[in-house]
């Protein structure tokens, strides 16, 4: 029960899979690889094992609520609680700039919602002085937000979860009803779901930390570069070992005092509120 324990979610390939690697070289403690396909995940911890690396694993879908009670459950009986959570598991549809409703409100299920879960069930658990990392994105950054009068309630000083909730509902229903306007987003509205989904978690980002500041538990949310995976379609510059760098170092060598912080890959941390800087993802990157 007195071991200390690590979490990563979406972890049977790309980056998840690179800081739960990270991790079972660098952490004294119990690691958990994730997943929400249990074949995927237990080949995923066979091949770690032939790196002489011994990750546990559970099953976790973060979209479905039984799937995280179950493994709370594990981590109450089996553990006591948790030290070290990395929120990675997400989707993007980087083939199709623009995507239907029902493509849109998967990405934003995956890559926002989940952690609406992930916040009530198992953040509970985690213990006094842990640490927790939102893997965000550049589409993440408040800059990917061109609407007026979401910046302004995005980077409002009492902002709380229903603004961001109301946020995300605004732009799924403009999609379902056809109102939906490109200039509101970035970039023409490329990606409009994901960025949406991205703003919305570097949000929330910000009241976890607020929330959990009393137990010392710092809460950071990071852009890990662009990335070769199966995700980007193999477009990037960095591989997944290099972009797991910051995430571990957020995890294992940050000074407790960084909390509630945007990230970026080379651990700059940025003025999320800036709406006019030029941190948005420009999706000419993928070409190039």
């Amino acid at each position: 029960m007195s071991s200390k324990v690590a979490v990563v979610t979406g972890a049977n390939k790309g980056i998840g899979f690179s800081i739960v690697k990270g991790l079972c070289q660098r952490f004294d403690g119990v690691v958990y690889l994730t997943s929400r396909d249990e074949g995927r995940g237990r080949a995923a911890v066979a091949e770690l094992n032939k790196l002489g690396m011994k990750p546990e694993y559970h099953q976790l879908d973060v979209t479905d609520r039984p799937s995280v009670a179950r493994f709370a459950d594990h981590l109450r009986q089996r553990h006591g609680g948790l030290d070290l959570l990395v929120n990675n598991a997400a989707v993007a549809n980087s083939v199709d700039l623009y995507n239907s409703y029902e493509e849109n409100e998967e990405i934003v299920r995956i890559n926002y919602k989940s952690i609406l879960l992930i916040q009530e069930l198992i953040f509970p658990l985690v213990r006094d002085n842990g640490r927790i990392v939102n893997i965000s994105s550049d589409c993440g950054h408040l800059s990917n937000v061109k609407n007026k009068y979401w910046i302004e309630r995005l980077s409002g000083k009492n902002l709380t979860m229903e603004d961001i909730n109301e946020f995300v509902e605004w732009f799924l229903d403009s999609c379902k009803n056809g109102t939906f306007k490109r200039e509101d987003i970035a970039d023409e509205g490329t990606v409009a779901a994901y960025r949406v989904a991205k703003v919305a978690l570097s949000a929330a980002t910000i009241l976890q930390q607020k929330e959990l500041k009393k137990r010392n538990i710092s809460v950071n949310s990071l852009h890990p570069g662009l990335v070769r995976t199966d995700m980007t379609c193999g477009v990037g510059f960095y591989s997944a070992d290099e972009a797991a760098e910051t995430p571990l170092y957020l995890l294992l060598e940050a000074p407790a005092t960084l909390q509630g912080a945007y990230i970026w890959y080379d651990r700059k941390v940025l003025d999320w509120y800036d709406y006019k800087a030029d941190y948005y993802f420009k999706t000419s990157t993928l070409k190039s």
